[in-house]
């Protein structure tokens, strides 16, 4: 069978064009931060916590602080795919952190909208998008839709800059205490996203890299001509395109026998309720199986053309089947094999792991099995401290590996708001798991 594979083009949308935005509130003084007393407070404003304090304005839940440690919705996120020069997304339209079940602009329509400044390129993938088939969504367009929810969902004026030290629940309330100025609400929600996968501690003995080397979402080297990329998901793939048009050679270090490529890390069938609903009456054993097999690293099928051509003129070396085993300062890296590449820099790109609230709230009420934590299932609710929810990747082993993705979190979010919004309108006061 032939397979369609689109061209490298498709991942040239332009960034940093000027939309039409809505007026800004007057913000307060980001000094004093916020009121002691919230009725929720949300803790990470990427698109996880965007779409939850937009769910909530829309059940009339208003009084909402939201903690982040870039001060700024969805900042964080977009730094990251700035300095990647990533230009497209590969969530399609229908993954936004819309809200659902309400009248609502969604991403699809806020690209319509905008339809003149939108390149023929984009209009097509529009076109795609209206007939139900995949297209890629331009970094652009889902930046200025994020402002427009953070903007008339008045995201804004709540989001405060703070680095949240601890989360503390009681059975009455949660007192979210950040390095300047501590919050105290009748429910929390942790939005707390991703963090990057350290390099194993015998590559260079722990601790900060060495010279030349660095993690893919830190500032790389300036200048030099050659590169190694360590890595093998959709990271990897656009340190490598940035590092291609720099004129860079490039050693790709590969752990897996091949590059893997599929329009999604993970198997589409979990965006739809028929795949969520494989994670229903499944065991702990079965759950943890279907996460391993259906989640893995994978390059965009756009990618394919660009990196074959540049291994076919010499540019790009792919060290396949091969995994590091020393890094040191110059920059050296041996290779399992015996391998040694000898390079200016090297840019790490090995994943990231979900956070699922251990090192905020009391080890004993994260209730971590197998990196994931406690949850009730119903509600998203922490078994052992039902006042505080999360939503984003620390939901995986409730709705499968999608929940790490933009539509995972915008189906918790209906869930984890409906929930909040019910137990606030009717004085409803969370049972702990297990009490008479």
């Amino acid at each position: 069978m032939i397979k369609f594979v689109p061209e490298p083009h498709l991942l040239e949308s332009p960034r940093g064009r000027d939309w039409p935005r809505l007026p800004r509130p007057a913000v307060r003084d980001r000094r004093e931060g916020p009121a002691n007393s919230a009725e929720v407070v949300i803790v990470g404003a990427g698109p996880a916590g965007l779409a939850v304090a937009s769910a909530l304005w829309h059940h009339g839940v208003r009084d909402v602080v939201i903690i982040d440690r870039d001060g700024r919705p969805c900042g964080r996120f977009f730094d990251r795919i700035d300095r990647l020069g990533q230009r497209v997304l590969r969530s399609p339209y229908e993954h936004h952190p819309g809200v659902e079940g309400y009248r609502d602009c969604e991403l699809l329509d806020f690209a319509r909208l905008h339809w003149a400044r939108l390149s023929a390129t984009e209009r097509r993938e529009v076109r795609m998008a209206q007939a139900g088939h995949r297209s890629v969504v331009p970094v652009d367009v889902f930046e200025a839709y994020c402002d427009h929810l953070a903007t008339s969902h008045h995201v804004v004026e709540n989001t405060w800059p703070g680095s949240v030290r601890e989360v503390l629940p009681t059975d009455d309330a949660v007192t979210v205490r950040a390095n300047r100025f501590t919050v105290t609400a009748r429910h929390a929600v942790l939005c707390l996203g991703e963090e990057r996968r350290p390099a194993p501690e015998a590559w260079w003995g722990g601790g900060r890299p060495p010279a030349g080397v660095s993690y893919w979402d830190e500032p790389v080297a300036p200048g030099g001509q050659s590169q190694v990329v360590v890595g093998a998901g959709l990271t990897a793939a656009h340190l490598i395109a940035g590092a291609l048009e720099a004129g860079r050679q490039v050693h790709w270090v590969v752990r897996e026998a091949g590059e893997h490529y599929q329009c999604a890390d993970v198997n589409s069938s979990f965006f739809r309720p028929e795949g969520r609903a494989r994670f229903d009456g499944v065991d702990r054993a079965g759950r943890l199986d279907l996460m391993r097999r259906f989640r893995r690293a994978s390059i965009m099928f756009e990618f394919r053309p660009l990196l074959q051509q540049a291994e076919a003129d010499g540019r790009l070396v792919v060290h396949r089947g091969e995994a590091v085993k020393e890094v040191d300062a110059g920059v050296v890296c041996r290779l399992e094999s015996g391998r040694t590449i000898k390079a200016d820099t090297a840019v790490l790109a090995l994943g990231t792991t979900p956070s699922i609230g251990s090192g905020l709230l009391p080890s004993a009420v994260v209730g971590e099995r197998d990196g994931w934590p406690d949850l009730d299932e119903r509600t998203l609710r922490y078994t052992r401290a039902p006042r505080v929810s999360v939503v984003g990747a620390a939901a995986g082993l409730v709705f499968g590996p999608a929940a790490r993705n933009i539509d995972g979190h915008r189906v918790a979010t209906a869930r984890v708001a409906a929930s909040i919004a019910h137990g606030l309108r009717h004085g409803l006061v969370p049972a702990v798991a297990g009490a008479r």
